[in-house]
């Protein structure tokens, strides 16, 4: 099972049009694979009215020569622009200049703003968009042997994912628990609490073996439109998830009625243990605080523990059974959607996340 939590209130997905014969001549049949993203790349730019970094912009560029046919097509009649318009833009010309594969059919302009986000849900700091700033606005590929593509995406600080580098959810645990022993306390800016909730975000979408992601705690919930792998997590995040918003006391009892009886037994237990750890964020308003205290009620020894011994009752296709029947009858208080064999479309995991050479 691969799900991808979403909320309710986004919109669909459009694709901006690439270069078309109708258009403007398409670029000759002899350029590479890289010449021809380039040329696209700069055709988009003129199409939206906005100039390419000056660097690329050098008569050999591909990427000057769609810019320039571009204008010429185009003139005035550009496309509308906002801020994550040039987002879409610069990072297709991050990927393309370093060889990345950039899945353009399903991340576009309108599914990065579905991606933003106040805060880092790593270090937790709010966000900006001022160049170079730690706190700037980053978007990550969580899964580093994957490409730019949808469900491999999440927004986080400058800082942090400089800090992130190539690491594994592994490697990302194992950092954590070394700064939680000392003496050194911090590692790239981020301290051993933000290298965790980096270790879970990471492990979303890794393949964690059923029994171990069962034993890890839910420090980050996901980030909108991020597909999770292991349907032992959806279920996690999905149970979390029910007490930020009212009425989560009906929503339990109905998807403990969907359990056998000593899985309910033990989901019960659970309950009785978080319940009364994240009631005080009943009080709080602004959402990102309810997100918080829901991810740091999981530090509590007793909640993982009750959690995984009720989830080790399961199986992974019990686990994926489970949150699709919840999902159907409306328990879950986010959009779920499964992919199925499609999960990693567009991933290129078959080639580390970089673009077939052509």
């Amino acid at each position: 099972m691969v799900a991808t939590v979403q909320r309710s209130h986004d919109l669909s997905v459009q694709q901006l049009p690439l270069p078309m014969a109708a258009e403007g001549p398409e670029p000759v049949a002899t350029r590479s694979s890289h010449e021809r993203l380039g040329f696209e790349l700069g055709w988009d730019y003129a199409h939206h009215g906005l100039t390419p970094p000056v660097e690329q912009l050098f008569n050999q560029s591909p990427l000057q020569q769609g810019w320039q046919l571009g204008r010429a097509t185009f003139g005035g009649r550009t496309l509308r622009t906002h801020r994550h318009t040039q987002l879409w833009l610069a990072l297709r010309l991050h990927a393309w200049q370093r060889g990345r594969q950039f899945e353009t059919l399903l991340v576009t302009p309108n599914y990065l703003q579905q991606l933003d986000t106040s805060h880092c849900p790593v270090s937790r700091q709010p966000l900006n968009d001022q160049a170079a700033d730690p706190h700037q606005r980053s978007v990550d590929r969580v899964r580093n042997d994957a490409g730019y593509a949808a469900g491999n995406l999440a927004v986080i600080s400058r800082a942090a994912n400089t800090a992130k580098a190539d690491r594994s959810w592994q490697q990302a645990w194992a950092l954590a628990q070394s700064l939680r022993q000392g003496p050194m306390t911090m590692a790239g800016g981020l301290d051993a609490a933000a290298w965790e909730r980096m270790a879970i975000l990471t492990s979303f979408v890794s393949e964690v073996p059923h029994e171990l992601a069962a034993q890890l705690p839910m420090l980050v919930l996901p980030p909108n439109r991020l597909r999770l792998f292991n349907p032992i997590q959806a279920l996690q995040a999905l149970v979390t998830r029910q007490l930020a918003t009212p009425g989560w006391s009906q929503r339990l009892h109905r998807l403990e009625a969907l359990l056998s009886d000593e899985a309910r037994a033990d989901f019960a237990r659970f309950v009785m243990a978080l319940v009364p750890r994240v009631l005080p964020s009943q009080s709080l308003s602004d959402p990102m605080a309810i997100r918080w205290a829901l991810e740091d009620a999981w530090r509590d020894p007793l909640i993982q523990k009750r959690w995984t011994r009720f989830a080790m009752r399961l199986t992974a296709q019990q686990a994926e059974q489970l949150v699709q029947r919840a999902a159907s009858k409306r328990l879950s208080t986010v959009h779920v959607q499964s992919h199925g064999a499609a999960a990693t479309d567009g991933w290129a995991l078959e080639r580390q996340g970089y673009r077939e050479a052509a």
